[in-house]
């Protein structure tokens, strides 16, 4: 009996508690680098392709946003003062194209757009763009893939990695009163 208590008591004795594991190696950062680098030569090549459709387009004059798409306006009102700020309300109209004039979707695909600006999900660059325009003017935007829909698409109709050209016309203003002070 003794020696049977011996045996199980060198037994449990020799387990010892969970040995921690080692860590995977992992080369620190190299993943972001290359994707920073992929990104870079992505949009290095979009704004090229950008560029060529400006310099032959010779009916309308382009402006670079800050935000990193180019624009011109098809109808200008000069007698309005007020773009969209945060929290105001807007009512809006537009359509995407690819960058060689095919419809994705058209006006009438979405049809009158409210949106409470910068509250709700638009993607990037349109996001940026309404905010450019007055009540009653319509413009075109140029937007690479990276101010679109990215890496992923919409899941639908446009695909990874689409630079799209929308023309937007913004409708409507309903200015929140934060906007005002």
């Amino acid at each position: 009996m003794r020696f049977i208590f011996l045996i199980a008591l060198v037994i449990l004795g020799s387990c010892g508690g969970p040995e921690p594991r080692k860590p995977v190696e992992v080369k620190s950062g190299s993943f972001f680098k290359e994707s920073v680098e992929r990104n870079k030569i992505l949009l290095a090549k979009e704004e090229k392709l950008i560029g060529e459709i400006i310099q032959k387009d010779s009916i309308h004059s382009y402006t670079a946003s800050p935000s990193g798409f180019w624009y011109y306006f098809e109808t200008k009102n000069d007698t309005a003062s007020y773009s969209p700020k945060t929290n105001d309300q807007i009512l809006f109209s537009y359509n995407l194209t690819t960058l060689e004039n095919d419809t994705i979707y058209s006006m009438e695909d979405f049809g009158p757009t409210s949106y409470v600006v910068d509250k709700e999900q638009l993607f990037s660059g349109l996001q940026n763009a309404v905010k450019l325009l007055k009540i009653n003017e319509k413009a075109t935007f140029l937007f690479p893939s990276l101010q679109a829909y990215g890496y992923h698409g919409d899941g639908n109709r446009i695909g990874p990695r689409t630079p799209l050209k929308s023309t937007v016309e913004l409708h409507t203003i309903i200015i929140n009163q934060d906007s005002l002070n």
